[in-house]
């Protein structure tokens, strides 16, 4: 353990044994002294912080220091009372303050306390509550922001980590000034109630024991009561200060003294007017000398400062004109537009109430739950969402872009709802027809009058925010695997590191590099297979990995490992999987066209007898789809792929399974055959 962590230790047990043990006088002088001391860095500190948790011991030195007075109290009174003597500097301090009259520094003693309990104490104490409570309730509202901030681009992951932390560390912070604050209260009754022990037990032991006068003994135990209280009180007193500037004190770009000065002097102008105050005062009976040269002083500091503000102003103004030429001609200027957003989202005019909170939007806050959503459900973490209003768009249009190219598009009218058909159009209900921008459904567009009557009618009605966030969730879903590049996969890899060493270790670097890890995440998410399930993925990377780097038969194999996973996304309860088969005469036509080569496999198969098994599955799918069933299309293992390859362009929302995806309990039901002529 190092010697500072060792100090503190020691001084904790040497506090303790005070308690017990006499002090000789010398001795308790320099305690005495070391507790002035501290009590002088504390409060200085205390003035110098720009905000309060650059002390955040400071509740936990109030502990320390308390007991470290209290210690010295219990000392002093053993001696005092049993020796008539505390050393030199009780002596002095009780000597000086009561000058001969041990009822004056009684009184002064007592004015000490007063001022320390009544008013530092009591203030400090209920600023301290009204603090913590004010820090616990706003909480949540700051946690938003910050949020917010993160969503709209404002700030990087890590910064609104590091603002988070502060948000936390403040409330714990004010919590524990909450409760130091009483320590500080206990410590000024501790001294009302030593001081009247000291006197009365003083008397008792001067008068009956040592044989003084009643004269003697108050001359004697006065003073050095009076003077035990006063080195004990002042560095209370100072504590005490020390408590109520950090509780009181915000977060600023400078400490307390020029905090002060700055702000107590901003205008010069008021100064003026108080130095002509001043100087009508002397008009009056009051000394006329003192009152002109004060005013005198006032003025001449209103004089200098306004000076000083307007040669600050100027010097302010030439800096700002000189950085923003040189911004003007800076590179840097050049190269910060190269940089790209990964999402961005882009609205009309008409849209601005979606993401305005003074309007009531909340569009921020639901892109915070929607990255939260898309994070359990796919297993990766979705960049942050930058927001901003486009002149260019129409005013109720929007649109997203994904690493600058555009991916969807829609339009929103405000004072309306969507209300989305059951199946059965109502001729009967007015509204503007139009389509549901996430999946392509009929829909139209209601004012509010009709909101009830469409409900009743058995039309799902939504609200314009709700319509946009659903078509966000479902478009950045669609596209993950865009968004998953190497640096986001390193991020995966060094969380998994933490759980999974070995696993880690086991598959990359050898024999697979991050590229390639991203390859086969990328290949998973395309399909819409979460990969929040990594360990299992990284399993079958290491049982595989050295077999083949083909990241095409990775994904497959990864596939087939999280078969309990992908079965569950697609059967639903007890119900039979309706699925489309691939007949055995396109299995066998497909395996027999798969081409190896050093560089991986692919198809070559004639476009022609590609077009009919296409063509084949379109009909099988248009029947399903009147039926609004998902269109699955199963078959076996060699070949899902292929297939998969061959309806990413008319079928890219086709879901193409093996069998050995799916679990061996699943039921299937055949609705359909794959087939060509």
């Amino acid at each position: 353990m190092k010697i500072k962590d060792m100090s503190v230790l020691i001084a904790v047990i040497l506090v303790i044994i005070m308690l017990i043990v006499p002090m000789p006088g010398w001795l308790l002088s320099f305690l005495i002294l070391i507790n002035i001391t501290l009590a002088l860095i504390v409060i200085l500190v205390s003035m110098n912080t720009e905000e309060p948790l650059q002390f955040s011991i400071f509740p936990s030195l109030i502990l320390l220091l308390t007991l470290f007075r209290l210690a010295l109290n219990v000392s002093t009174t053993r001696s005092i009372l049993s020796e008539a003597e505390a050393g030199g500097v009780v002596d002095t301090f009780g000597s000086f303050v009561t000058g001969g009259n041990p009822l004056v520094g009684f009184v002064v003693f007592v004015i000490l306390v007063i001022i320390q309990f009544l008013v530092i104490t009591k203030g400090s104490e209920r600023v301290s509550e009204v603090a913590a409570r004010f820090t616990l309730d706003a909480m949540p509202g700051k946690q938003m922001s910050i949020d917010a901030d993160l969503n709209a681009g404002m700030i990087s992951d890590v910064q609104a980590k590091e603002r988070r932390q502060k948000v936390e560390h403040e409330a714990d912070f004010y919590g524990a000034m909450d409760g130091a604050s009483k320590f500080v209260k206990g410590d000024a009754i501790a001294g009302i109630i030593i001081l009247l022990m000291n006197i009365i037990f003083g008397l008792i032991i001067g008068m009956v024991q040592l044989d003084m006068g009643f004269q003697e003994a108050i001359d004697t135990y006065m003073r050095l009561t009076v003077g035990d209280g006063l080195v004990s009180q002042i560095p209370a007193i100072l504590i005490s200060t020390a408590t109520g500037i950090v509780v009181t004190r915000v977060a600023s770009e400078g400490n307390l003294g020029s905090d002060v000065t700055k702000q107590l002097f901003r205008f010069p102008s008021m100064l003026y007017i108080a130095a002509g105050t001043i100087f009508l005062l002397g008009l009056t009976p009051i000394n006329f000398f003192l009152t002109t040269a004060l005013a005198g002083a006032l003025a001449g500091i209103a004089y200098f400062l306004s000076r000083l503000q307007k040669q600050s102003e100027t010097a302010d103004l030439e800096t700002e004109e000189v950085k923003e030429e040189a911004s003007m001609k800076s590179s840097d200027n050049v190269v910060s537009l190269l940089s790209m957003d990964p999402i961005e989202f882009e609205f009309g005019y008409a849209l601005i109430p979606l993401a305005d909170t003074n309007q009531g939007g909340d569009l921020l806050d639901r892109i915070v739950m929607i990255r939260k959503q898309l994070a359990i459900e796919l297993g990766i973490v979705i960049p942050v969402v930058r927001i901003r209003d486009n002149i260019q768009l129409g005013p109720n249009e929007y649109r997203l872009k994904i690493k600058g190219n555009e991916v969807a598009a829609g339009e929103v009218l405000l004072d309306h709802y969507l209300a989305m058909s059951p199946g059965v159009e109502d001729d009967g209900l007015e509204g503007i027809n139009t389509l549901e921008p996430a999946f392509g459904l009929p829909a139209k567009w209601i004012s509010e009058d009709t909101k009830d009557e469409a409900e009743l009618s058995g039309y799902t009605v939504v609200d314009p925010p709700s319509v946009v966030s659903t078509h966000l969730t479902e478009t950045i879903k669609r596209q993950a695997h865009e968004l998953l590049g190497r640096q986001e996969t390193k991020q995966l890899i060094d969380h998994l590191k933490e759980s999974y060493p070995i696993l880690v270790e086991e598959v990359t670097p050898d024999p697979l590099s991050v590229g390639d890890v991203q390859k086969v995440l990328a290949k998973l998410l395309r399909e819409q297979v979460s990969v929040r399930n990594l360990p299992v993925i990284f399993e079958t990377l290491a049982d595989f990995g050295r077999m083949t780097t083909d990241t095409d038969l990775l994904a497959e194999y990864a596939r087939q490992a999280l078969a309990p996973q992908i079965t569950k996304q697609y059967v639903q309860g007890n119900q039979p999987l309706q699925v489309i088969t691939v007949s055995g005469t396109v299995e066998k036509l497909i395996a027999d066209h798969i081409q190896q080569t050093e560089h991986g496999n692919y198809l070559s198969l004639d476009p022609d007898a590609q077009q009919q098994i296409v063509q084949s599955v379109m009909e099988q799918a248009e029947r399903l789809s009147l039926q609004e069933e998902t269109v699955i299309v199963l078959c076996s293992p060699t070949i899902r792929m292929y297939i998969r390859q061959l309806l990413d362009r008319s079928l890219p929302h086709a879901v193409v399974l093996s069998y050995n995806e799916l679990d061996n309990t699943t039921e299937i039901k055949s609705v359909g055959m794959v087939n060509v002529a």
